[in-house]
This record gives structure tokens, sequence and C-alpha cells, in this order.
């Protein structure tokens, strides 16, 4: 019989692996089937989500087991038998609460069921022979990058960079090594309609455990399934959004009755908090590329009861002469690598490569370059993002500056590593001069 929680983690990883989607997208369409067939229950979702993160985080790393006892080569594999290979490696390696009997017999059940009798004694034959120690193994290579990498599941690339940009092994390593933690989930009170006392007590009504975030007006939710049906979520109370997320606009610091842009605003957790702080009083206009990424940010706003966002679809780096000298504040969370939030974006590692890194920093150079223009003379804007690389962010900022002598640094510019608390993220606030 097979164990439906694995086959729905497997069908995810085929699914990602094969077309290139992203993991949380994939995820939530094959929950949403499992649970309207009514296969699985509300304590397997998380028993799911471990094995298809844990599975993509751990990638490059059960790869180098595989390779250890595989006579074929791994694009030789079919992908069912190289996904379920690599899931059952996984819970091998790093889930102490599953038995390896377990995850050998699931692994063999399904590789009857998406392979064939030899494929089923391939993966029999491959599982038996994996111990922890593969892994503790790995500790001992001598060059420093492919250590961090294998060890780190991390791209070799990515390893090389960091090193080079903080001149320290110690560093990446812990940098690496927090890109693998499970991050927790994160919700912001809605000021308009409550406050965190009130908003805690009510979930704990709903039986949702909560803590306390360091930052005001969050919330850590503990343990918690199917949020779209909490009562307080549908009555707009909170909003899902991680707590590094939540320093960017309050770095930005709108107040009541300004004018503000947000011009990449998709999903629109930045967008709607900003509104917030701003008391629901005032002008935001909220640009992004695609219909679909515009009606998210729409859709947010509707659930939270916030009035003041006037959204568009619209390329920022196309100058629009109606907006020059317009805004009070302006928002520029730019399109990046999303290196720092690979903890909960993990297929990020995979679908990124360095040269990736020029593309994106030409589009991040044209928006800025654009988008400053709308700015009051006197008003500030807030360049951030969810990466970690220098090239994205300080240099970034330290070209336009040099292009821009209206234009002043506020403050210094805030990079933050991923470590056990947070997310890795930069931010930097400029500032146009009165006498433009």
């Amino acid at each position: 019989m097979i164990d439906k929680a694995r086959e729905i983690a497997l069908k995810t990883l085929y699914e990602i692996d094969i077309n290139g989607a992203y993991s949380n997208i994939v995820l939530d369409e094959q929950l949403n089937q499992a649970r309207k067939k009514g296969s699985i229950q509300n304590k397997d979702i998380g028993f799911i989500s471990e094995l298809v993160y844990g599975t993509i985080s751990w990638k490059l790393t059960v790869d180098e087991v595989i390779k250890r006892y595989s006579k074929i080569k791994l694009r030789k594999i079919s992908p069912w038998i190289l996904n379920i290979l690599r899931m059952s490696i996984y819970q091998i390696l790093f889930l102490d609460r599953v038995p390896k009997s377990a995850a050998v017999n699931e692994g063999v059940n399904l590789a009857k069921r998406y392979g064939h009798r030899a494929s089923s004694n391939f993966v029999n034959a491959i599982l038996r022979q994996v111990e922890k120690k593969d892994y503790e193994d790995f500790f001992n290579i001598a060059d420093d990058v492919e250590r961090i990498s294998i060890t780190n599941s991390m791209p070799k690339w990515l390893v090389q960079k960091l090193i080079e940009q903080t001149k320290s092994i110690n560093e990446t390593q812990e940098i690496c090594r927090a890109s693998n933690l499970r991050p927790k989930l994160y919700i912001r009170v809605n000021t308009l309609k409550t406050d965190t006392t009130k908003l805690k007590q009510e979930l704990e009504n709903e039986n949702v455990e909560t803590t306390k975030a360091e930052l005001e007006n969050f919330l850590i939710l503990e343990k918690a399934k199917n949020i779209e049906k909490i009562k307080a979520f549908q009555d707009g109370k909170f909003t899902v959004q991680d707590e590094v997320a939540g320093y960017i606009p309050k770095f930005l610091n709108p107040k009541p009755k300004e004018k503000v842009l947000d011009c990449c605003s998709s999903p629109g957790g930045k967008t709607t908090a900003i509104a917030e702080l701003m008391e629901d009083n005032g002008e935001i206009i909220a640009w992004d590329l695609y219909d679909h990424r515009v009606k998210l940010v729409n859709d947010a706003s509707k659930r939270l009861g916030i009035t003041i966002i006037k959204t568009d679809v619209k390329d920022a780096s196309i100058y629009e002469e109606k907006y020059q000298n317009y805004f009070d504040k302006i928002l520029l969370d730019v399109p990046c690598l999303g290196i720092g939030v690979l903890k909960r974006k993990p297929d990020i590692k995979w679908q990124r490569n360095e040269e990736d890194i020029e593309k994106i920093i030409k589009i991040q150079k044209a928006i800025l370059d654009t988008v400053s223009k709308y700015l009051k003379p006197g008003g500030e804007l807030v360049y951030s993002t969810c990466s970690i690389l220098k090239e994205e962010n300080d240099e970034v900022l330290k070209e336009f500056l040099r292009n821009n002598r209206n234009f002043e640094q506020v403050g210094d510019f805030i990079q933050v590593y991923q470590n056990e608390k947070t997310d890795g993220f930069f931010m930097a606030k400029c500032k146009k001069n009165q006498n433009e």
C-alpha cells in the first residue's frame, strides 16, 4: 500500500523537476487536489511540506550520496526514480523521527508504482546502503569551497562568491547552514482592524498557537494549518508576511496624507503594510508587470479593508512624465536573485546561476534611474532586496549616487545575512535634495 503523504510529495517534486515550476505553487495545487479527494488529513500537511522543501534544499548533497552507490549516472535515471531516491535519502540522512526501514520500504513501494521491477530493486539496493555516515564523511573534504558546497547543498559558484564577499570561510559556512533551516511562519497584525493583544487572544480562541515576534505588530504562528480557513484571516485582521519584509515599510516611514509609490508591489505585503502605517489616509500607487500579479495586490488590499491603494500594470523602468516630482516616498523593492530567502524558496538555488547577476542588476539600475525622477525634492526613496550579493545591493546604490548628485545617502546601508533568526536582506535610504 502506497503512503499517500509520500506520494503527494513525490508528485510535487517530479512536477518541479520536469517543468521548473515554483515549489510553493505546485505544492499548494497538490495539497488542494488531495484535500478535495479526502486522501490526506491536516496532520499530513506538515510532513509533506517537510519532504518537499527538505528534498529540494538538500538536493546537491543527496545527489552526491546517490553517485556514491549508483553505477548509473544521474541524468540516465528516470525522473520518477531519481526523485524517489532523493526523497528517501533525505529522510535517512536528516529526519531522525523517520526510521530508516520506513524510508526504504516506502521508497521501494513508490518505485514499484512509478517504475518497474528493476527500478524497485535498484532503489532498494541503493537505499539499504545509505547511512548517516555518508553525510558526515563530506566534512572531511579538504577543499573549502567543495566542503561547504556539499555539506550545505549550496552551488559552488555561490559559495565562492560569498567567501570573496565576506572574506571569511566561517561566516560563509554559517550563511550556507542557515539557508537550510526551516523558517518560522510570521503574520502581521492589521492595525486598521485590531491590535496584537486582541488578535493573539482571538487566534488562541480558534486553537491557533502564537508567540510574539521581535518586530512590533508581528506574531509567529505555531503549527498553523489552512490559514485561509482561520476566521481572523478571512476578516482581514492579519496577513502572512515574513518579519524581515516588515522592516522595510517601517524603514520607509510613510506618514498619513503622503503620496507613496510602490513600484514592484506584488504580492502586496509591503504595499498593504505601508497603507496600515499611513492609517489608510493618503495615496499609494502600486505597480507590477502582469495582471495576475496586480490582482494579488488588489485582493490583499480588499481583504484587509484598505482603500488608498491604486494599482496599475506597468513596467517601472519606462518613464512616465506625469509622475515627475510627484511622490513624497518611494519604495523600490527591486527584482533580485533572492539569495537571502533560500530557507523559504530553496528552488532558487537550482534556478539561478552566476550569469544571472549581470542581467538582474541591469534591470535594477534601469528601474532605479527611472523611478528616482518621480520623487519630490526633499522626498525619500528606499531601495531594498531580499538578496545578499553586493553587486545587487550597495554597488548599485553607490553607482546611482555617483551619477545623481541631487541625491544623498541617509544613514548606513543595511546588509543582513541569513542566520538562525532571520532571512538575508538589504535596504538603504536616499533623499532627493531640495535645491534640485
